[in-house]
């Protein structure tokens, strides 16, 4: 192949790389905190960290809410989602844990990096066992590629998906947002979960 020839192939490759990249869609913000407005589509939240931020909620986006259960309700062969801490003996300590309904099994499955609190991870996953431990129940879980065992207190809030809508959008609500950059520093919402009856989303 002559040096023009290949450099010719280089430029193409270069150029579908280069679009490729540009095309690439951004990657998913979780945003936590409580809202201050629903004007429209747009709903301002004030996030933990301090800042607002304006969130595009499209008509047909996602809400839902989540609603309490007892730790006792946490049996074998449930899907959980678990965000837990790893303490200096490298065990999981549970800071949350989502019951997931059965239509949503599979959702998110694996174990990786979250960003609830410092040194967190997720773990969603099938529970293949439970048992009771000293410092609360001890969670066996199996998702592809991987197993874990989980530690879940008493105290850990657990939860699971309940039904709610648009008009539970209201200022002071807890909300829980995984949203995808927009310009300007704005955002468009992909779900919403937000506090109903009084239990806010602890993801």
């Amino acid at each position: 192949m002559s040096i023009r020839m290949k450099l010719g192939v280089t430029l193409v490759t270069l150029s579908f790389a280069g679009a490729a990249f540009a095309q690439a869609p951004a990657k998913p913000s979780r945003i936590r905190g409580e809202i201050v407005s629903l004007n429209g589509d747009v709903m301002k939240v004030h996030r933990r960290s301090g800042d607002m931020v304006s969130i595009e909620v499209k008509p047909d986006t996602g809400v839902s809410a989540v609603k309490a259960m007892q730790l006792s309700d946490i049996k074998p062969g449930a899907f959980v989602g678990t965000a837990a801490t790893t303490g200096t003996d490298g065990k999981l300590t549970a800071t949350e844990v989502l019951v997931f309904p059965e239509s949503a099994r599979g959702t998110g499955e694996g174990h990786y990096a979250w960003d609830l609190s410092p040194n967190s991870s997720m773990t969603n996953a099938n529970v293949d066992t439970v048992v009771e431990g000293t410092s609360g129940r001890d969670l066996k879980l199996s998702y592809k590629g991987g197993t874990n065992v989980v530690t879940v207190p008493p105290n850990v809030p657990v939860v699971t998906l309940t039904s709610a809508a648009r008009v539970d959008l209201v200022p002071g609500k807890k909300v829980f947002v995984v949203a995808t950059p927009a310009t300007q520093g704005t955002f468009v919402a992909q779900r919403v979960v937000v506090e109903k009856n009084g239990v806010a989303p602890p993801m």
